[in-house]
């Protein structure tokens, strides 16, 4: 049976992703930091049929990471896919403003995070046969997007959560570029061309997108065969501009 890890997938995205893969009959490691609301969130997939476990999984914590380790460990010797979902906004601080801190608390789960979680979970993927790891990342991680001047992002004046996922995609490339018997690829949940994207909490719900939608790329990109791309940087619509 094929099996993925989702970080954050208790609500929104991750959740959404989830419940795709559990209707495609895998098995499902459903992280979530709020380990109640991951326990909700994983029996209401579970009633519509899903393989899924839930894992307590907190991205910022060594801890929690390596306790998340164990855990699937006991259900499995080798992990398919791994999907970094797990983000936060920061806030939109704006860089006239932002201290080290404010920078820092977004990094710890928008940068960190996805490299504590991929290192501690590397064994895992390495003992599959075909292992893929998927970054979700956004349109402010694009240089080329937020250097665009008819984008209203060029225009939005926030230094933690653009730069952590610029810095997120560069990992991205570099762990494809270390790795290549893993594919490690960038998947941004909507479409920068038309300006569209994913109503959740991260866009206030103010998105045109569905979740379902939105999942449409990270599907795509864990769903790889084995002669499938790494290191590469996607939206709904198809590779995009780093």
């Amino acid at each position: 049976m094929t099996s993925v890890l989702i970080t954050g997938a208790n609500k929104g995205l991750g959740h959404e992703t989830a419940r795709r893969f559990g209707e495609l009959g895998w098995k499902v490691f459903l992280g979530s930091r709020d380990e109640g609301r991951g326990r909700v969130a994983a029996q209401k997939l579970a009633v519509d049929g899903a393989d899924v476990v839930a894992v307590p999984l907190d991205v910022s914590s060594e801890e929690s990471v390596a306790s998340a380790v164990r855990l699937v460990r006991e259900d499995t010797d080798q992990l398919d896919v791994l999907i970094n979902n797990a983000a936060t906004s920061g806030g939109g601080v704006n860089p006239v403003d932002a201290t080290a801190e404010d920078i820092q608390a977004v990094y710890d789960t928008n940068v960190y995070g996805p490299v504590r979680v991929t290192h501690a979970f590397l064994p895992l993927l390495q003992a599959a046969d075909n292992p893929r790891v998927v970054m979700v990342t956004g349109p402010g991680g694009s240089i080329a997007y937020v250097t665009d001047p008819g984008q209203p992002v060029s225009k939005m004046f926030e230094l933690a959560y653009t730069s952590s996922k610029a810095a997120l995609n560069m990992i991205t490339v570099r762990y494809a570029q270390a790795l290549p018997a893993l594919k490690f690829n960038a998947a941004i949940p909507g479409e920068i061309a038309n300006g569209r994207f994913p109503a959740t909490d991260m866009s206030r719900h103010m998105g045109e997108l569905t979740v379902t939608e939105g999942s449409d790329p990270i599907i795509e990109l864990a769903t790889l065969a084995p002669d499938g791309p790494t290191g590469t940087f996607r939206d709904r619509l198809g590779p995009i501009a780093w």
